[in-house]
Formats: structure tokens, sequence, C-alpha cells
């Protein structure tokens, strides 16, 4: 039961966690002692399990948006993936936009660190609590389809300030010209590879398409670079979190003298995918997209339904999930009638974000394009599904020789293969994107299909 909500790492948590920038609050703090002091003891209550007292280190603020509930599920989500809590490791402190910031890197039992990040207010109170940065203790291994020796990679940037973001072009040897491929996130905040648990699909990707002389950029996500800054953004959109920056990274391309300035495309997976219909509607050098697991569903029905599935993956749903489920369903429908205050958030995000995605429809979108497009949907994705959002875009566009619908059988959201019912803790297994659709992306970018 206790590996059900974290699908944080993939979607509710994580959407929630991230752009909103976290949980928050400490009635009392000892005044005498040190950051670093208070959350070293902060983390051993937790890791003692003793949640209602690391709970009063929050401030009032924290604790109005993250129930007692929330934390105990997003803790025991946290051990359930990630095993038993072993030891505190390393600590560092720094100052962001006037604030003292204390990061405590923790390893955990499954063979992985979790590096949390505290924000203190001026009380040295705990007005900022949430998960850095999630890694197995293990390198990544090149799949089968990557040959490293047929192309170099170079770290780049993209964007203007204050959005300069992170990047990593793959380049195929040879003089080209080459066409070119921009690789676009999910939901939270995704670094350039995508990783998820052991998982790196973007890098998989990226070096699956490079060595088939395919030029490939993938980037830090805007809101993992500045989670604190995009928090606060009352007027974020798509076009902030995720449009501008795919337009920063085809510039960029551009000026690359081996692309074949006719053959750049947009691959978007999750999130990504469902904004890949408008960022072809707004850019004219886009040749066509790519959508990894599409919604057609509203965002907000995507978390409730996978908050529910979740739920009830172990046969019972106990007071805490129904709790949860109930948040997530009112939350919902705050959104669907549009009833929030400007200054208000809703499952971590302002009005303006719900506005932005009421007013957009990924299908109808897709509909007024006149580029090639690939939708492919792995047949195990619980959070993406065949039945409420592939045989969407199938009814719409079987008909249309412009575009080319695939599915595949064993693979998860991920488009890793597994087996038995989908879960969220499967994404911890180490794995790799699927040959046969690496495959079949180079022949779509080729023209050979």
């Amino acid at each position: 039961m206790k590996y059900k909500l974290l699908a944080s790492l993939i979607i509710i948590t994580a959407f929630i966690a991230t752009l909103s920038g976290c949980l928050q609050e400490k009635e009392e703090g000892p005044i005498e002692k040190t950051n670093l002091e208070i959350s070293i003891e902060f983390i051993t209550e937790i890791q003692l399990g003793n949640l209602n007292t690391a709970y009063t280190y929050f401030t009032s603020e924290m604790k109005s948006q993250f129930s007692i509930s929330q934390f105990q599920n997003t803790w025991d989500t946290i051990t359930s993936l990630y095993g038993d809590f072993e030891s505190i490791g390393d600590t560092s402190e720094s100052v962001e936009e006037g604030f003292d910031i204390v990061f405590v890197n923790c390893t955990f039992s499954n063979n992985y660190y979790i590096i949390f990040k505290l924000v203190f207010d001026e009380s040295k109170q705990i007005s900022g609590f949430w998960t850095e940065k999630i890694e197995p203790i293990s390198t990544y291994s090149a799949p089968s389809y990557a040959d490293i020796t047929s192309f170099t990679e170079s770290d780049i940037t993209i964007g203007k300030n204050p959005w300069i973001l992170p990047g990593t072009v793959s380049n195929p040897k040879g003089d080209g010209p080459f066409p070119c491929i921009v690789l676009v996130h999910g939901s939270g905040p995704a670094d350039r590879d995508e990783t998820i648990g052991a998982n790196k699909p973007f890098k998989d990707i990226a070096w699956g398409l490079a060595s088939n002389e395919i030029i490939v950029l993938r980037y830090d996500k805007r809101t993992k670079v500045y989670p604190e800054e995009t928090a606060i953004l009352t007027n974020l959109t798509l076009e902030e979190e995720i449009l501008n920056d795919v337009f920063a990274a085809i510039d960029l391309l551009k000026s690359y003298e081996k692309v074949n300035q006719s053959r750049i495309f947009v691959l978007g997976h999750s999130l990504g995918a469902m904004a890949a219909p408008q960022i072809a509607l707004e850019n004219d050098n886009i040749s066509g997209i790519i959508m990894l697991a599409a919604p057609a569903r509203p965002l907000e029905d995507l978390i409730y339904n996978q908050t529910v599935y979740l739920s009830e993956l172990d046969g019972v749903v106990d007071e805490t999930e129904l709790v949860n489920i109930e948040f997530v369903n009112e939350s919902r429908k705050k959104i669907q009638a549009l009833n929030i205050t400007t200054d208000e958030q809703v499952l971590g995000v302002y009005k303006s974000y719900w506005e932005y995605l009421n007013n957009y429809d990924p299908v109808k979108t897709a509909e007024a394009l006149s580029i090639p497009m690939m939708i492919i949907q792995g047949l195990r994705d619980y959070q993406v599904t065949y039945e409420y959002d592939y045989l969407v875009w199938n009814s719409t566009f079987s008909n249309d020789p412009n575009v080319y619908l695939y599915t595949y059988e064993n693979l998860n959201h991920l488009f890793i293969a597994g087996v038995g019912t989908p879960t969220n803790s499967e994404y911890l297994n180490e794995g790799h994107v699927a040959d046969e659709v690496i495959d079949d992306i180079v022949g779509f970018i080729k023209g050979e299909i």
C-alpha cells in the first residue's frame, strides 16, 4: 500500500511539490541552535518515526498547506520505495534569495540517496522542506542500441536571464547535415535525462537517436533549475513552464551548421506530449512532433485518476488514502469551475496555470496542424492510459496519413518493459527505453516509415 503515493516522483507529488515549492513550519524553535543542528534534529526525528515531533519544526504557513497525514503518507511512500533510512551523510549550507538553506544527504537501504533541502525563516523555523535530488547509488549503463563511439556530447545553455538553463547536445560525428530534435519533459522538476528512480529515459532516447545520425538537445527543466522562483509566479502557464524554453532550444539548434534546417523535430513525454501540439502551432520551424504517452484528458483528471489507482492497488483504501483522494477531488472541482482566487494555489500552482489548461485542448490543437505527427503509447501505462487517452487520439487521427500511431504491449509510462500489474515502484527497477521505440522514432524522423 505504501508505495502508492509517490507518483511524486512521477506526477502527483512531483507536480504539486515542485511547482508549488513544497512543505513548510515549527511553532517554537531552539533559537540558540544553528540551522544545521536543527536540520539534523529534524531528520533524526523522522528517522526515529517521530513524525509528530518533526512536524512541529514547520512554520504555521507550511502546516496550512501540508497536513500531518500528508507528511506521514509522503514519508511512508519514500521508505517503501527507497528502503529504510540508513544514515545521514554530507551536509551543506547556502543562502538563496535571502533565505538560509541546509542540504542533508541521506542514504536508504534500497541503494538510494536523497538530498533533502530545508529552508529556514528568521526565527529558525523550517519554512520549506523537499527532496532536492533522488538518485540510485550506481552508474548509468548504456542501452544496447547506443553506439557511444558514433557521437559526442557537449554542455550548452539555453534561454536568457533570468531563466538560463543547462543542457546537453548529443552530436553525431560527421559533417551532416543531420535532422535534430528537442526533448520535452513531463510534469514536475525533471533533469535533462528525465531521471526517475534508476532510469534515465531521455538519456536513452538521446543516445539511441544520436547513434542514428540525429542531433538531440535535452536540458534541465525550468522548474528543476529555479524551483523557488517558478513556485511564486502567479502568472505561470505552460508558456513559462515549457514552451518558451523549447523555443530557446530550437533557436540554439538553428545556429548549428550541421543541422538540417528543414528537419527540426520536437519530442514530448506526458505533459510535454500534451504541450507538443501547441509548441508546433506557435513555431513554424518545427517539421514534426512525437508524442510519448500523450494525455487527451485534462491534467486535473489525470492527477485524480492516478491518485485513486495507486490507492486501490492493494485492494484496501485506508483513511489516509481516502483523505488524499478527497483532497485531490475537491481540488479538481475547483479547477474545473475555476473557483480559484488569483493569489490561491491549487495542486501547487496558481489560477493562471489552470485557466490556460482549461482553454487548451491538445487534440483539437493537433487537428489544426499540417505537419507529420507520431503518437505512441505503452499498454502498461497507468498514468496516461490506452483506454482514456490513446483511444481519443486514435479515433481522431486513425485515417490521417500524416499521423503515425503506435502501441507497445509490455511498456510502461517510461516506455520500459515490465510485467504484471503496473505500479510506480517499478520505476525504481533499472531498465531502458525499448529498442522498438527507438527504431520507430528514428524511422519517423528520417521519413522511413
